[in-house]
């Protein structure tokens, strides 16, 4: 069997966090390539529904990274994310998945070193976790089907 490879969506602030990942690509710092960046304006915008939505479609592992506190182009929306990101572990773990699998981290744009190790960090964390009790739900259905896996 091999090594579990976990997929992991990173939703990354434009301003801040974006702009690291670009800096650790321009840099060429190693990171785990099981990272999926999504650009969003900041991360004051991700919404409870898109972070659950995320791991019914498959991710074993979510973060959301936004400027360092006080450092928000839109003053606010990094403590607002992290809120947001608390409650949604919150609901992971009353719902079995584990609010383990979701994180939110403060990435400024001129640290691409953060955002890899960050990155790193998230990959490992998933890895010992396995995959998504959504995935093995769904890898064990279509098995029994017949069908192909993800």
């Amino acid at each position: 069997m091999s090594e579990f490879e976990p997929k992991i969506v990173a939703f990354c602030c434009r301003f801040c966090a974006y702009t690291a990942a670009d800096l650790a690509g321009s840099m060429r710092l190693q990171y785990s390539p099981n990272i999926r960046v999504v650009e969003i304006p900041c991360s004051g915008t991700i919404e409870h529904g898109v972070l659950l939505k995320t791991f019914e479609k498959g991710a074993d592992g979510v973060y959301v990274a936004g400027c360092n506190l006080g450092d928000c182009h839109f003053l606010k929306g990094n403590i607002r994310a992290k809120k947001r990101v608390a409650a949604v572990k919150k609901i992971l773990d009353e719902t079995g998945l584990g609010g383990e699998r979701l994180e939110f981290f403060h990435v400024p744009a001129s640290e691409g070193t953060k955002f890899a190790k960050v990155a790193n960090e998230m990959t490992e964390r998933i890895r010992r976790l396995g995959p998504s009790p959504l995935n093995r739900n769904r890898a064990g259905n279509a098995q029994k089907e017949g069908g192909q896996t993800a």
